[in-house]
């Protein structure tokens, strides 16, 4: 079984699921080189990961992705090359090409659609041809997480998030169209390529998301997870599983219309989640993205409330099983990560040690340190940091409730010591 981007922890964390002894896991490329790095040449990994499966002496029996972009369009085309379940290109591109997935949602399932409209960031007049009003997000149809991605109230503000766009944008545009060069695009998509940009209206409301799979035509959900933002509502603050903040109906009503999207795109034998905002004043629903993989942010939650994690079916369906999850036989009865940020710029002069790490760990049950930075790094220069704060590593904590779980989190902070040095002025 051939991993894309094979940590440690994400090794140890696929051999602790219920049956890995009946598995071999390989690396196929490296984490630094699809992940950390943001400028891609999709056919020279496509070539390198081709030469590292070719060279193998044993049997490729399955192939495994849990990373967005380069390694999800990777996956699929190496897997059919091979004879192994993925689904296919065109229904992973649907998904993930941000217009493209937002015209299959038009034909699908058009009354969860938000207000959205193309436009060309490299063009000065790109604003007259969006017909929206501010305020409104504007974001590449291709980027890491929230990379790239911004809340404009004004001309001026759209401007400024245009020129910021512009900088980085091909950096996975480029490597993005060597993608979309392999499928026969509709007409509508022409001249949207990967380095285009999408606005589109503002939601808000209480955000969830479900993750499941579909194999061999089966689709099922595994768990519904919360997705709970900071006070000023722009930014992601922690996971909570199993989601509470929605009712039972709309949880049933977000699972139906998610099959309802994946069944009309025809993806299958694939993992995804998706994300929704509930409007609880209006009773609407709006869909903001799918993703075509599980979530790993997800992994150590499902394992703490269920007592496996989400890895399993990822195998499962990687190699065409069904798969089976359990449900609440974990040691604990709510989950949640929890971002560690900052909101300022600034550059690491300390993060938290091993004692303070296994202090956090020992002295609080069930929880994880994981800490994303290092001293020497300016926060601003980090990959894949989002628009308005900067994470500094997570908390994965479990608890009887979620009132314990908060108390937990603060207790850990007291523990962890992050400092920081000012940003000289250039």
């Amino acid at each position: 079984m051939f991993v894309l981007g094979l940590t440690e922890p994400h090794r140890e964390e696929l051999e602790s699921v219920r049956g890995a002894d009946r598995f071999r896991f390989h690396p196929l490329l490296d984490h630094k080189t699809l992940v950390v790095e943001t400028n891609h040449d999709f056919d020279d990994l496509l070539r390198r990961a081709r030469a590292e499966l070719d060279e193998f002496g044993g049997s490729v029996d399955a192939i495994v992705c849990h990373w967005d972009f380069p390694s999800s369009m990777l996956a699929p085309i190496l897997a059919q090359e091979r004879g192994i379940p993925a689904p296919t290109l065109t229904s992973m591109l649907q998904c993930e090409h941000k217009y493209w997935s937002r015209l299959m949602q038009r034909e699908a399932v058009p009354e969860v659609v938000p207000g959205f409209a193309a436009f060309d960031p490299f063009d000065d007049d790109a604003l007259d041809s969006i017909d929206l009003p501010f305020p409104c997000w504007v974001k590449p149809v291709k980027a890491h997480s929230s990379s790239l991605g911004f809340q404009v109230r004004n001309e001026e503000d759209f401007r400024h998030a245009v020129a910021e766009i512009r900088q980085e944008i091909t950096d996975i545009g480029d490597a993005f169209n060597q993608v979309l060069s392999r499928v026969d695009l509709p007409e509508q998509l022409r001249g949207a390529d990967g380095n285009t940009c999408l606005a589109e209206e503002i939601v808000t409301g209480i955000q969830v998301e479900p993750e499941g799979v579909v194999t061999q035509g089966q689709f099922s959900v595994h768990g519904v997870v919360d997705m709970l933002k900071d006070p000023t509502g722009r930014s992601l603050e922690r996971l909570d599983y199993p989601a509470a903040s929605v009712p039972p109906e709309v949880q049933q009503k977000i699972v139906e219309t998610t099959e309802r999207l994946l069944r009309h795109i025809g993806f299958d034998n694939g993992a995804f989640n998706a994300e929704y905002m509930w409007d609880e004043q209006t009773d609407r629903l709006r869909l903001i993205e799918v993703n075509t993989r599980i979530s790993q942010s997800h992994s150590d939650l499902f394992l703490k409330v269920d007592g496996t994690s989400n890895h399993e079916v990822a195998i499962d369906v990687a190699l065409g099983e069904t798969p089976h999850m359990p449900r609440h036989e974990g040691p604990f009865k709510v989950a949640a990560q929890w971002r560690i940020t900052r909101e300022t710029d600034g550059i690491v002069r300390r993060v938290p040690d091993q004692e303070e790490i296994a202090e956090v760990e020992r002295s609080i049950a069930g929880t994880k340190v994981s800490i994303d930075v290092a001293p020497g790094d300016q926060l601003s220069e980090l990959p894949h940091q989002d628009s308005y704060r900067f994470r500094l590593g997570d908390l994965y904590l479990g608890a009887e409730n979620r009132d314990e779980l908060a108390a937990k989190f603060q207790q850990a902070l007291q523990i962890l010591t992050f400092e920081f040095d000012p940003v000289e002025d250039e």
